[in-house]
């Protein structure tokens, strides 16, 4: 079990150009392509095979054919896995800057926790959450109702509205305020990060940032009480309308919490 965090982008098929537009629909259609719900376990399977190949082989040979798939309102989208692109970036064999590459990486992963920036793009109301083993759900449509998950999605218009508003919010807070403890100008830049990276895609597709392996690191009751998306909107209100001192309590809380997550790697 790897234990990150997921940021997606599920661009609609219509939007890629074709042979892949063909590939895509008929990838979909497939009864053979792995499920939503174990997506992620065949990733982390092909990884582990990789590993212990002899000769070592961090980086698959091909790219991967595979992708996740959402269907909604009638329309299809997919997320390319990109394993092997993901893992070329990852090991620093490429660089985005060198231009030999124009893939646009659909998948960002963080180790360990989730970066606050990326609560920005979503609203309380998107998240999705399942206990696993029909323990309950709590809002949204189910994508794995088997699988222990907690997942947020929303359309690119709303994750890039919220975003821009977040990036003029975080500009108007003095620096240095909470003594350090949110330190605006570093904010802005992580933020408008994933807002440019967001820039990079189909204006119809859906961003999912989802938890991943992170959900088996706590109990049932710390899952469903977290509250890190209203959070970091409550920081990002509070900036806009100038309270400070609520910008930095909201911070606080969520930063604690994942901070405590981030302990859970040096204890391993």
């Amino acid at each position: 079990m790897a234990y990150a965090a997921y940021l997606r982008i599920y661009e609609p098929v219509s939007g890629f150009h074709e042979p892949e537009r063909s590939r895509w629909v008929a990838y979909a259609d497939s009864s053979t392509r792995p499920r939503r719900r174990d997506s992620l376990a065949v990733e982390h399977a092909e990884a582990l095979r990789r590993a212990i190949t002899t000769p070592h082989a961090a980086v698959p040979e091909r790219e991967s054919e595979h992708a996740y798939v959402r269907r909604a309102d009638g329309i299809t989208y997919v997320c390319p896995w990109q394993t092997r692109l993901r893992c070329l970036l990852g090991y620093g064999q490429i660089r985005s800057e060198s231009g030999a590459d124009p893939a646009r990486l659909h998948i960002l992963a963080s180790i360990w926790t989730v970066p606050l920036n990326w609560f920005v793009p979503f609203a309380p109301a998107e998240r999705w959450l399942s206990l696993g083993e029909s323990r309950g759900r709590a809002a949204g449509p189910a994508t794995a109702s088997a699988t222990r998950a907690l997942v947020y999605t929303t359309p690119m218009t709303r994750a890039r509205r919220r975003v821009a508003r977040g990036l003029a919010a975080l500009r108007h807070l003095p620096t240095g305020s909470g003594d350090a403890l949110l330190e605006p100008a570093r904010a802005v830049g992580d933020l408008a990060e994933v807002g440019r990276w967001l820039e990079d895609f189909h204006p119809y597709s859906l961003v999912e940032l989802d938890y991943g392996g992170l959900v088996h690191l706590v109990s049932d009751d710390a899952l469903c009480g977290d509250q890190s998306v209203a959070e970091i909107r409550a920081t990002i209100g509070g900036a806009a309308r100038g309270e400070c001192e609520l910008a930095v309590a909201m911070y606080m809380r969520a930063r604690d919490r994942w901070r405590a997550f981030a302990e859970f790697e040096q204890a391993n």
